[in-house]
């Protein structure tokens, strides 16, 4: 059976398309390929000034956050704009715990990611009865209210003067072999690891039959239900998921940068950071997230390099504009229609391969 050929074109000014055969041996080496690109990349990030190398341990961070939304209003329908309060409970949680109690940083992962998925669920049941901008509004309002609770838990919070957690605190575990000093790489590699970990679950649930629910829910709730879909389940479920994921986000946030605030990183513009990146890098794409997380990350920046002052937000607008209008599916949906205009990637039994012999 061919593996790698090119399809028979419809008329003189069609492209040449090729058919690539899913789990082939040619499918298989291009993914071994990109998989080894990737790697090369991080390894060569992770070589960089301790600056550049603290942007990508944020594209890492802001990534596994962007995941979490994906999981919930690409995947599921459900538009979220309170998922800064989920970032800013996982983080507070891996913070308190830290200081308080001092917990080991890794040691609060779990917990954090435990009561991120209860205020998902608690989140997710308004989803029930209200739909579209109106539940758009409830996430909102837990997105303003959060920073406003970590003032009143003053004793605990720090309130609006915030938390600080002591570098030792933060310092990489024994067996690394890593000294205090190298926490940015140490952060960094803990970072990329479980951003791989989040993606390749992710990818799991999209593809698993509660994936195949998800979409259902977001294409069409009606008919969902009528085939025995639980939509009640899967919303709240979905949320729940959704804020664990974001929650995990938050925990790496703290051991990254070690110091919290509610009117720093975890306001409404943080909800509003992780819906463009999410827009931008394309909603319901597997890369998606990573893209977009580059985008919000590095496009500031390099705006800001090329104005000064309020001119620099004018021109970070404009060029999100611009992306916006040209690739409306985002950057990386505009890739995938790219490729598929040359690559189509068939399953083994398709008609168009021929039956196998024998």
């Amino acid at each position: 059976m061919t593996t790698l050929a090119p399809a028979r074109p419809a008329g003189p000014q069609t492209r040449t398309r090729y058919v690539l055969v899913e789990n082939s041996w040619p499918h298989h080496a291009i993914r071994a390929a990109c998989l080894a690109l990737a790697a090369l990349g991080v390894l060569w990030a992770s070589q960089l000034t301790p600056f550049r190398v603290g942007q990508f341990t944020t594209v890492f961070v802001m990534a596994i956050a962007i995941i979490g939304l994906n999981l919930v209003t690409g995947y599921t329908g459900l538009l979220s704009i309170g998922h800064s309060a989920f970032f800013g409970l996982g983080a507070y949680t891996t913070g308190v715990l830290i200081v308080k109690l001092e917990f080991a940083p890794l040691a609060t992962i779990p917990i954090a990611m435990a009561l991120t998925f209860v205020l998902g669920l608690l989140v997710g049941l308004p989803s029930l009865r209200i739909h579209g901008l109106y539940l758009a509004l409830v996430t909102l309002a837990v997105a303003v209210a959060f920073p406003e609770i970590v003032r009143k838990l003053e004793s605990l919070t720090g309130g609006a003067a915030g938390m600080v957690v002591r570098s030792r605190y933060l310092a990489p575990p024994e067996w690394t072999g890593l000294v205090r000093a190298q926490r940015g790489i140490w952060t960094f590699w803990l970072s990329a690891f479980v951003l791989v970990v989040v993606m390749l679950a992710a990818r799991g649930l999209v593809r698993s039959r509660f994936g195949l629910r998800m979409r259902t829910v977001r294409d069409h709730e009606i008919a969902a239900a009528a085939n025995g879909v639980g939509i009640a389940r899967t919303k709240i479920l979905v949320f729940g998921l959704s804020g664990a994921v974001t929650g995990l986000a938050g925990a790496l946030f703290t051991m990254y940068i070690g110091a919290l605030s509610p009117d720093g990183s975890f306001t409404l513009l943080k909800s509003i950071e992780l819906v463009t990146g999410l827009v931008l890098g394309g909603v319901a794409t597997q890369l998606g997230p990573l893209i977009g997380a580059l985008a919000v990350v590095f496009l500031p920046y390099y705006t800001a390099s090329f104005t000064t002052g309020p001119l620099s937000g004018v021109v970070f607008g404009a060029v999100l504009i611009a992306l916006c209008f040209l690739m409306p599916e985002g950057i990386a949906g505009r890739l995938g229609l790219l490729i598929r205009k040359f690559v189509t990637v068939v399953p083994p039994d398709h008609p168009a391969l021929g039956s196998p012999p024998g």
